[in-house]
């Protein structure tokens, strides 16, 4: 083979590479995860997505007591922002197919760690048994001052039907 040859053959995998490496890139990409978007939870303001689901799994990114028609966070203590904060996760996990049945696990945040009995009370009449796993934290702060963030894992139902 010359060089005048190898050159054509490797400009002509380069130019197929180039052609075709967008289109295997998308379709991985969106067999693999998609995100899920719904108005009846507040809008990502970030580069982060409501929820992703990928092979059958939600993850959802974490929900604060935002009121999703005005974009405020709610008024109200703790049992007020858990029940919104609850409400905006099964309006998410409702999206991607899945619903607060479905969820294996969550991560709690708490703005006073004080806060955790009421918040329980609230988060335990949501959930049955068997109860997801639980991870509860107390941070210094959290987005626009909220009393409470809840970030869950669950399973996307195969009918597509969520509750």
């Amino acid at each position: 083979m010359t060089k005048r040859h190898i050159f054509a053959t490797t400009a002509l995998v380069s130019a197929l590479i180039l052609i075709l490496l967008p289109a295997i890139g998308t379709n991985a990409q969106s067999s693999r995860k998609r995100a899920v978007d719904t108005p009846d939870a507040p809008k990502a303001i970030g580069s982060y997505s409501q929820a992703i689901v990928a092979n059958g799994v939600v993850y959802t990114a974490g929900q604060i007591a935002i009121d999703p028609r005005s974009g405020l966070l709610i008024s109200g203590g703790i049992e007020e922002q858990t029940e919104q904060v609850l409400k905006n996760l099964e309006a998410v996990l409702k999206a991607a197919g899945s619903s607060i049945d479905d969820v294996v696990k969550t991560t709690i945040v708490l703005a006073d760690i004080g806060d955790f009995a009421k918040m329980n009370e609230v988060y335990g009449k949501r959930f049955t048994a068997p109860f997801p796993a639980r991870s509860t934290l107390e941070a210094a702060r959290l987005p626009k001052d909220a009393r409470i963030m809840i970030e869950a894992v669950a399973l996307v139902r195969k009918n597509k039907r969520a509750k």
